[in-house]
């Protein structure tokens, strides 16, 4: 399948975290409360997705309390955590949303990653993802993870979908916006 194709049948987004909605690394205060730091621009690039109608979720390995105050701050309702076998986890998801596994794009960053990203309509990893998971997405970010990769993928996907510019368009003063698809 060619990939405009693949980007016109996404409506879920699944997001690893670690390495893909941050930097990758793993903060400890002095009271051993971990911290992350997440990117301003990934967020409203996901609430511009939801916008479109469209759903987005988390699936990552590890588990951090963190993640689910991000979740919950950005309306996502689809938090997976502590799950390694994120193969099986995309399965469960697209079950309950009723959906195929061609509908969904997953971004990643790392081993544990390849196995759902053979089996979804669009894998995408991210500028510094490993070489092994580079080999093998349909896509690959030009931005590093933490970095506003998440917001490049939604607004890659958006604009071939032609959503973009009406989804924008609010931020303009005057609602007409430059077209720049």
């Amino acid at each position: 399948m060619l990939l405009d194709q693949r980007l016109k049948n996404v409506t879920v987004i699944l997001s690893d975290v670690d390495g893909v909605m941050t930097d990758g690394g793993i903060g400890f205060d002095n009271s051993g409360i971990e911290y992350k730091q997440f990117h301003v621009r990934d967020g409203l690039g996901i609430k511009l997705w939801q916008q479109a109608g469209h759903r987005f979720g988390i699936l990552t390995a590890r588990s951090s309390q963190i993640v689910q105050v991000r979740a919950k701050e950005l309306g996502i309702d689809i938090v997976r955590q502590g799950f390694e076998d994120k193969l099986t986890a995309g399965k469960q998801i697209a079950s309950e949303l009723d959906i195929d596994l061609q509908q969904i794009c997953f971004i990643g960053d790392d081993l544990t990653d390849i196995p759902i990203m053979q089996n979804v309509g669009l894998a995408v990893t991210v500028a510094d993802g490993a070489s092994e998971v580079q080999e093998i997405a349909h896509l690959q970010t030009k931005t590093c993870g933490g970095r506003g990769a998440v917001r490049e993928l939604v607004e890659l996907i958006l604009k071939k979908q032609n959503r973009w510019d009406e989804l924008i368009r609010k931020y303009y003063v005057n609602e007409t916006g430059p077209i720049m698809s």
